[in-house]
């Protein structure tokens, strides 16, 4: 097992604390009371852009969660982005959910594709194809033939994808390669004959949680 450390706050959301609480604490000094609703929405901000530690697993050909909630769809279907038959796994994110994205295998980037979009209710199974979204397409470093697609949706609330990775960079299992500002999903497509290790309905960890395992 190792671990991959990042602040605690994701730098994404400094600036929206720096300045909520500046709010607050002006309030504070002339209306206390109406300073209340400042804090909370303070501590709201605060606990959205959290980013905690995660321990990944080493364990060759396993695929863990790129995003933080829960599972609301695994089935066949096709990957758009690749134009084959794969296995769709989705993971919902609310807005009380650690919204920082890892990346779910070690390998290469071959492709990187953004489509602007709706912002549709994210839990809605249209959003994979209707919604504003990035995708990346890896192809695993222990088995060149197996490629997934990974894809960050944004949501109904979400309004803004941040994605830190390009074709041909390579990206470590657990790795921290993006973030979605508030309430998404996240869209992984694997290989037909891939062992799903999850159910709908499960919550899972980013970074931490074993999606599936590579056969």
């Amino acid at each position: 097992m190792n671990k991959n450390n990042y602040p605690i706050i994701a730098k994404e959301g400094w600036l929206y604390i720096i300045i909520s609480l500046f709010i607050s604490l002006y309030l504070s000094s002339f209306h206390p009371l109406i300073s209340i609703p400042f804090w909370i929405i303070s501590v709201f901000i605060i606990q959205f852009f959290r980013d905690p530690p995660r321990r990944i697993s080493n364990k060759k050909n396993m695929v863990v969660s790129g995003a933080d909630g829960k599972v609301i769809a695994i089935g066949e279907t096709i990957d758009p982005y690749q134009k084959k038959k794969s296995i769709k796994v989705s993971v919902f994110m609310n807005v009380f959910n650690v919204h920082s994205n890892k990346a779910p295998v070690d390998g290469l980037i071959l492709k990187k594709i953004y489509y602007p979009g709706k912002f549709l209710n994210a839990a809605l199974s249209k959003a994979s194809l209707e919604n504003e979204r990035c995708a990346i397409i890896i192809q695993t470093k222990n088995n060149p033939k197996k490629i997934i697609t990974c894809v960050q949706i944004a949501g109904l609330v979400a309004r803004r994808i941040l994605c830190y990775k390009n074709a041909g960079d390579k990206v470590l299992r657990g790795e921290r390669y993006g973030f979605i500002k508030f309430g998404s999903r996240v869209d992984l497509y694997l290989p037909l004959n891939t062992s799903i290790k999850v159910q709908v309905g499960q919550n899972v960890k980013n970074g931490e949680s074993i999606i599936a395992e590579l056969n």
